[in-house]
């Protein structure tokens, strides 16, 4: 166990240095936000600064996952009968596999501004894992798109549709399966699609209305002190677990459901959203052990929090985009607010940040480009298509990765050298 402990904190340290042509996993290479792409263009449009522009049929709102010169993403026919999974040439456009990797009987109802195919993708060298919630997860080789394994039975009852997404850690592909009947996160072996340990959720839900069990986040894997911890927020508490074994380390109680926004880990402090209806963000300590509830929550922020895209960590500020378009600076030790102001449209996409620029995408596919700063600066709005962008962006090399309802984009400033 203690071997398998380091070669897990190898490879989660080396994931820091993960190469500049991999975006690997939902908010890329270290699961934040944060690009290693340089030149990227700060202006575009419809006929400025794009490379190509593929179709995508049906719909989806996962987010692009790339590696080497591959691109891949999810979609389902509109009524969730056939899942599929479509990999794209970075270099071209060209659509080079699109898989029916699943069919769904009687599909569950999915919310209007959800979709069949919302988790994101992992991917790794020779291999893609997709996962649709419920109605099945499935690795396929990136090389022919052949299916490898399957599962049909991380199952749960959404209510609105799945929004979880998977990581992978070492050989452990891991996911939150948290509905309004189960609530539990799993490691799978990546290579055999085995179950290697399943924790349920150490909180009574018998007192809540079942809407209020589910939770649609994503986990993070950071090492702290000498050893990783896997923090999951899940509806009620934000959890901490050991993921080599699945054991909670320490938990952080709240009156939360349906939360969506990946947390982040920096500046010594975990900082996660933990509720939907009245989004708070709150810092918590991660180095207690059991409920650390009353002990380890450093700062709460209660107004103007984000039900749906995650925020950036940069340096010691936090930037954030809340569904109503009031964007946000906050000192990350102390939650005091720097700025706050109205940018253009509603958001659902997560934030990135990339070339020393933030990039704040709507769902009118409208993005505002700002600069990381204690002074708010916009630096450009930018228009794309008249499409709906529920998807977060990607970012490789010196290109911009957006999709759309209907195409998935690849934008590079054709002027730079």
């Amino acid at each position: 166990m203690r071997s398998f402990v380091s070669c897990l904190m190898a490879i989660a340290c080396s994931s820091q240095l993960c190469a500049a042509d991999h975006w690997p996993q939902f908010r890329g290479p270290t699961g934040d936000g944060h690009a290693q792409a340089t030149r990227l263009p700060t202006t575009w449009s419809d006929d400025r600064n794009v490379v190509w522009k593929t179709p995508i049929h049906d719909r989806g709102w996962s987010s692009p996952v790339i590696w080497d010169d591959q691109i891949w993403v999810t979609t389902s026919t509109p009524d969730g009968h056939t899942l599929f999974a479509v990999c794209v040439d970075r270099q071209s456009g060209r659509v080079l596999h699109d898989v029916p990797v699943f069919t769904v009987e009687k599909p569950e109802f999915v919310a209007p501004s959800n979709s069949y195919a919302s988790p994101t993708a992992v991917i790794e060298q020779g291999r893609v894992y997709v996962h649709f919630g419920t109605n099945g997860t499935a690795c396929l080789d990136t090389y022919s798109g052949r299916i490898l394994w399957t599962r049909r039975d991380l199952n749960c009852n959404h209510e609105q549709g799945a929004g979880s997404s998977p990581i992978l850690l070492g050989d452990l592909f891991i996911v939150n399966v948290d509905g309004r009947d189960v609530q539990y996160v799993i490691a799978l072996n990546k290579l055999t699609g085995e179950t290697v340990w399943k924790t349920q959720r150490s909180i009574d839900y018998s007192p809540y209305e079942e809407y209020q069990r589910k939770a649609y986040c994503t986990p993070t894997v950071f090492p702290f002190a000498g050893h990783l911890q896997l923090v999951s927020p899940g509806a009620k508490a934000v959890f901490a677990y050991d993921p080599a074994s699945g054991r909670e380390l320490w938990k952080v109680r709240h009156a939360g459901w349906s939360m969506t926004p990946r947390p982040v880990f920096g500046q010594g402090l975990v900082f996660a959203v933990v509720d939907y209806d009245v989004p708070q963000l709150w810092a918590i300590r991660p180095d207690g052990t059991g409920d650390v509830t009353d002990t380890h929550v450093v700062w709460k922020v209660n107004k103007g929090m984000p039900s749906r895209p995650s925020f950036l960590l940069i340096d010691d500020l936090l930037f954030l985009v809340n569904s109503e378009g009031i964007a946000a600076c906050l000192e990350a030790k102390t939650g005091e607010l720097l700025w706050k102001e109205r940018i253009e449209g509603k958001f659902s996409a997560s934030a990135l940040y990339a070339d020393g620029k933030i990039y704040f995408c709507n769902e009118n596919a409208v993005t505002t480009v700002l600069k990381p700063s204690r002074q708010f600066e916009v630096l450009a709005v930018n228009k794309l298509g008249d499409e709906l962008q529920m998807a977060s962006p990607a970012a490789v090399d010196q290109a911009l990765y957006i999709r759309t309802q209907h195409h998935l984009y690849r934008l590079e400033d054709r002027g730079a050298k």
